[in-house]
């Protein structure tokens, strides 16, 4: 399979951005229908690219270098249970996690045992007098039902509350723990081999003081998911639901990583999100490329990315409930395609994954949409809005007119900063302003140059009609299969995750270090941090 300097199509990409570069204000008031041709829809889901830097030259070539990387080949090899992680041989198969039951997809029987058996113990628990749920994992065991327990926070029953512990620092636990009743609290210890040295820790912690805070029952307040029945057995759980090897951590969600989110919203609910990830599945299976959505974006990500060169992409979800998804798609996106060689370990001469990051809206307004705006480097900006609020309690009265209010300025914020950042204000514009917080000593000129916009900054818009558990799982599905599609065209592998493992080992080095002082072989950087360290700490 070629990678994407090795087409024709990526020096042609790269002329066609050089010699006519899209603007947008003029792209609008030329193309009529040019919203209408850049929006695009799959599984409820309404996806806006007309304000992106690209034409109809530039479209046309993207789908070109997609075929000349194979990427619906690439595709069909994962949908069909092909080895496609070489480096750690193993299939990809979280698609096969939301496929009906009876579906013709690899392992269907299997799945939908462990999900019955995982959804099952989900009604058990949430009828079982438990107050508080305890999440312990971290990375993919931890992100993904963090983030889809908020934002789906309207599904959770009244007097249940869902907690998550990821990291080892002990703070975060000493955090929860104060307020939880050993006697009503139920903790779900997630990690695929039960080894995990920050999930084990917190573990390790959760039960002593579960046993020191008058708890007997071990094996009714602690379950795990794991593939690793035997060291969780050996911790005193005996309720383990177990995974595959293909299950990778970032796309686990889906599995019986999913339990808490489970517990939350309900059987019949967790069923919803596997369908609206399933929708998206089939739309990426089955649209033909020119309309298929995941596909588009993925091409939008590296057309962005390696001939526009933009470094990051800000992730703005107008919608407090998805607040965690900008951490969420950083592991989904930077550890799946943060690679520097291709598949077969040669270097790379191209860029990979861009920098995600992002805030909830309108609070990231009044935070960094200054540079956003004005700033030296453009940053393509993904807005998501939801049309219709959900709330745990339907308000009343005056409260429901307020809240609808509130609901019209956040999507009204929403859609004047992707306007603002397409149009921009020229200084002609702004010379015709002067704002009574304006030095009246300066001089109109460079008042209007201070005030002034770029504008032509690209972004984005995804929209939905409500923020359910189906928009949900198609929303996730979205992105992780636009994250392959980039990663197909880089010619990368963008499911395992090497990076992570040098400081993991590093990090086994230091620890007896730090009891007995020895910095034998370490550089003086280190060496001078750990002593100064372990003094302090005495």
């Amino acid at each position: 399979m070629r990678r994407a300097d090795q087409s024709p199509a990526w020096a042609a990409l790269q002329a066609q951005a050089a010699a006519r570069p899209v603007r947008l204000r003029e792209a609008f008031a030329a193309e009529a229908e040019r919203a209408a041709r850049w929006t695009f829809e799959a599984a409820g889901l309404r996806v806006d690219l007309s304000k992106n830097l690209v034409d109809e030259a530039a479209a046309a070539l993207l789908l070109q270098l997609a075929q000349d990387c194979e990427v619906l080949t690439q595709r069909d090899a994962m949908l069909g249970g092909a080895p496609i992680n070489n480096t750690e041989g193993r299939a990809v198969l979280h698609t096969a996690l939301r496929a009906p039951k009876g579906a013709a997809t690899p392992f269907n029987g299997e799945v939908h045992a462990a999900l019955d058996a995982m959804l099952g113990y989900a009604e058990e628990a949430r009828a079982g007098g438990f107050t508080d749920v305890v999440h312990i994992g971290i990375g993919g065991s931890d992100l993904g039902p963090a983030m889809a327990v908020q934002a789906l926070a309207a599904d959770l029953p009244a007097g249940l509350r869902l907690h998550f512990v990821s990291n080892v620092d002990g703070q975060e636990l000493a955090g929860v723990l104060p307020g939880l009743d050993p006697l009503r609290t139920l903790f779900v210890v997630a990690s695929k081999t039960f080894t995990t040295q920050e999930t084990l820790a917190n573990a390790q912690a959760a039960k002593a003081w579960f046993l020191a805070a008058g708890g007997q029952e071990v094996a009714r307040h602690f379950v795990a998911t794991s593939s690793n029945a035997t060291a969780a057995r050996a911790f005193g759980i005996e309720r383990v639901f177990g995974f595959w090897d293909w299950v990778g951590g970032r796309y686990s969600l889906w599995s019986v990583i999913g339990l808490p989110l489970a517990i939350a919203i309900g059987a019949a609910a967790f069923r919803q999100l596997l369908a609206g990830a399933h929708a998206m599945d089939r739309h990426f299976a089955e649209a033909q490329p020119a309309r298929n959505v995941p596909l588009q974006l993925g091409l939008l990500d590296v057309w962005n990315r390696n001939i526009l060169g933009f470094g990051s992409r800000s992730i703005a979800p107008y919608h407090q409930g998805l607040r965690r998804l900008p951490a969420y798609l950083q592991q989904l996106e930077m550890e799946s395609n943060g690679k520097g060689v291709d598949r077969e370990g040669r270097p790379l001469g191209y860029a990979t994954s861009p920098v995600i990051w992002g805030e909830a809206g309108t609070n990231g307004q009044h935070a960094y949409f200054q540079m956003l705006h004005q700033g030296t480097e453009p940053v393509p900006v993904e807005f998501l809005l939801v049309r219709h609020p959900r709330y745990a309690r339907a308000p009343q009265g005056e409260l429901a007119e307020r809240l609808a209010d509130q609901h019209c300025k956040l999507l009204a914020n929403a859609l004047a900063q992707a306007q603002a950042l397409m149009e921009g204000k020229t200084e002609a514009e702004a010379l015709g302003e002067r704002p009574p917080t304006a030095n009246p000593d300066l001089s109109a000129e460079a008042l209007a140059r201070h005030r002034s916009f770029p504008g032509n900054r690209p972004s984005t818009l995804i929209l939905m009609d409500r923020l359910d558990a189906f928009h949900l799982g198609a929303l996730i599905a979205l992105y992780e299969h636009r994250v392959f599609v980039s990663g197909a065209v880089w010619g990368i592998n963008s499911f395992d995750q090497w990076g992570v493992e040098l400081g993991k080992a590093l990090c086994s080095e230091l620890l007896p270090r730090f009891r007995d002082g020895d910095v034998t072989g370490l550089d003086a950087s280190t060496a001078a941090a750990l002593q100064w360290l372990r003094q302090s700490a005495s």
